[in-house]
């Protein structure tokens, strides 16, 4: 088995900590931001960063859905981090300052991928697949801080 990786940023006009707040906020913004690709979304425990335990199903293909039930914690300040309890796949946010009213957020999902031609496959297409996700929830992020 192969790790696999797909990353995406985009830098938003609004300042790092009011970013950071709007991905931490599970009970609210968050479902906001999240593309047709989502489904089922629901806030099991906590909701608000740290402790949060959220599910939901990623359609990253029109066959390959992922049933995803999430643990939340903040390793450091301005970092997210969701592991899914019913796979490998990591998903890191990173809010850091742009400049003044700026923040660049970096989106990174790992997990190990499928091996042989299955895997190969998965490890040159499914990142970005998964970018494209990724760019539509910073989109979406974009527009909500940045009223």
């Amino acid at each position: 088995m192969a790790q696999v990786e797909a990353t995406t940023e985009r830098v938003v006009a609004a300042d790092a900590e009011k970013v950071f707040d709007a991905l931490a906020d599970y009970r609210g913004t968050r479902q906001k931001l999240l593309p047709e690709h989502f489904s089922e979304y629901e806030v099991r425990e906590g909701g608000d960063g740290e402790g949060t335990l959220v599910h939901w199903k990623l359609q990253a293909t029109s066959k390959r859905v992922r049933d995803c039930l999430l643990e939340v914690s903040e390793p450091t300040d301005g970092e997210l981090v969701e592991k899914d309890r019913n796979s490998s796949m990591v998903t890191t946010w990173r809010v850091t300052p742009a400049g003044e009213g700026s923040s660049r957020v970096v989106v990174t999902t790992t997990w190990n991928g499928a091996g042989g031609i299955g895997g190969f496959f998965e490890k040159t297409f499914a990142p970005k697949g998964l970018g494209r996700i990724y760019d539509a929830v910073l989109v979406r992020l974009a527009a909500e801080v940045e009223k």
